[in-house]
């Protein structure tokens, strides 16, 4: 394809006219080398990192072909977390706003079972979900494939990682054979590779390399003598840093939470994420570190995928990988789109060797900086700049966006600038507010009313 341009796809004039009205006005590279085969009904294996634009190449495939007619499962999306499902069927909704009646559910674990049956007897065109749920109301027979046309593998390396391999291999088996099978994956282990030729009919190959931003991103490395002393190095990193957004990387769950709970006590705002917290708790940890509401999330691999964060400043490998490719995943997620960013990693003695693998990925020489290069005097943490209040109306409620934004700029009074994202859910509400103007904005939603309706309004 000698163009970049959607005008030159075979798509629909309601899909690229609403893909102008979104912005996209030319593809990225997955999208320029798979969707003509997506498009034309081809098998595909796809191998591009989170941020690609891999969700829109396979959802413009999808959309193009649906039927509106038949409110049977035409295309099911399996994705290893419940937060990337959910961006996932974000996007469909997104570039399906201009064709009418299309019907996208979201089935995953951690909410209750039943709403999602009762959402399932409507029926559904496309279907995101995790395997668990997903094999959960097949084995409930509430959820058909019979007629599914299309099936994407979304991170398949992380599903696999996740232990998903039995599961979805029985979720495949109850699909149609001549269906259109779609896996995207960051890595290509030899699970992966078996899973395409077993399931797979003459897929091709698509390979966008990892852009390596060789002066956007800025790499360190400090040599910590043992583990017990990568609390004092963090510690200083962060006091000369002073990040407005921060990334940190623990191996494992207990891992994860002590170090937020640590750094809280020193006055960090810090959250944790991982899988062992409810998903109540998880979806309001990213909402809020997304939206600017607190400075430093501690994550593990597998609960940061799905992790979209604007102009994401620093990210810090507190823990080592134990392969480069995740090494890589992890500070790939700062400096993206040219932006500067800068990655940390915390070596000890024992890991040294690991920086091998490491070596060839990078455009400077690794050099081992000591926690003698940090300043000593530890600086007052600062505040995050926004604040997030929580409404008790959502989606099922009518609430919009929009609806929020005009009862605190109007009546409220508060500036444009001081509002930030707005996140609607189906019965609540999530408002990012300056810090300055937060307790001004809590006040008006209180006393005052949204859409004509008193709402009540909390601070997290």
């Amino acid at each position: 394809m000698t163009s970049a341009s959607f005008d030159t796809l075979p798509l629909s004039e309601a899909l690229r006219g609403n893909l102008d009205s979104l912005g996209y006005s030319t593809m990225t590279p997955i999208q320029a080398q798979s969707l003509p085969h997506l498009l034309a009904g081809r098998d595909l294996v796809g191998q591009a990192e989170t941020g690609s634009g891999k969700t829109a190449a396979f959802a413009l495939g999808i959309l193009q072909h649906l039927d509106p007619g038949h409110f049977n499962c035409q295309a099911l999306v399996l994705c290893p977390t419940r937060e990337l499902a959910a961006q996932v069927a974000e996007e469909f909704r997104r570039l399906a706003t201009p064709l009418a009646n299309i019907k996208i559910i979201t089935l995953c674990g951690g909410t209750p079972i039943g709403p999602q049956k009762a959402s399932l007897e409507h029926g559904a065109h496309v279907i995101v979900g995790t395997p668990g749920r997903i094999d959960d109301h097949l084995r409930k027979k509430t959820l058909r494939l019979d007629r599914l046309r299309t099936l994407v593998l979304d991170e398949a390396d992380r599903m696999l990682d996740m232990g998903f391999i039995d599961t979805i291999t029985g979720i495949i088996r109850q699909t149609p054979k001549n269906r259109q099978t779609l896996l995207f994956s960051a890595t290509f282990p030899s699970d992966i590779e078996r899973l395409s030729a077993e399931f797979q009919s003459r897929p091709l190959r698509v390979t966008v390399e990892q852009a390596r931003e060789k002066t956007t991103v800025r790499h360190q490395f400090f040599a910590v003598s043992k583990p017990k002393h990568k609390l004092e190095t963090l510690l200083k990193i962060l006091g000369k840093q002073k990040p407005e957004s921060c990334l940190i990387f623990c191996k494992t769950r207990q891992g994860c939470a002590e170090l937020a709970e640590e750094l809280k006590s020193r006055r960090h705002s810090a959250l944790a994420l991982h899988g062992d917290m409810e998903q109540k708790d998880r979806d309001l940890t990213l909402l809020r570190f997304a939206n600017g509401s607190a400075r430093i999330l501690v994550a593990t691999d597998v609960a940061a995928r799905g992790l979209d964060v604007d102009d994401l400043a620093l990210v810090i490998n507190h823990d080592m990988t134990t392969d480069a490719e995740t090494w890589l995943h992890r500070v790939g997620r700062t400096g993206r789109a040219g932006k500067a960013g800068m990655a940390i990693t915390l070596v000890t003695q024992a890991e040294l060797f690991r920086l091998d693998a490491l070596a060839p990925l990078l455009a400077q020489p690794i050099v081992l900086e000591e926690i003698q290069s940090l300043p000593s005097e530890l600086p007052v943490p600062e505040k995050p700049a926004m604040v997030t209040l929580a409404l008790d109306a959502g989606r099922k409620n009518k609430l919009r966006p929009g609806d929020i934004l005009g009862a605190l700029t109007g009546e409220g009074g508060l500036p444009g600038a001081a509002i930030g994202k707005i996140n609607i859910q189906d019965f609540s509400a999530y408002v990012a507010v300056a810090r300055s103007h937060a307790r001004e904005a809590l006040e008006h939603l209180q006393r005052g009313k949204v859409k004509g309706k008193s709402i009540r309004a909390r601070r997290l």
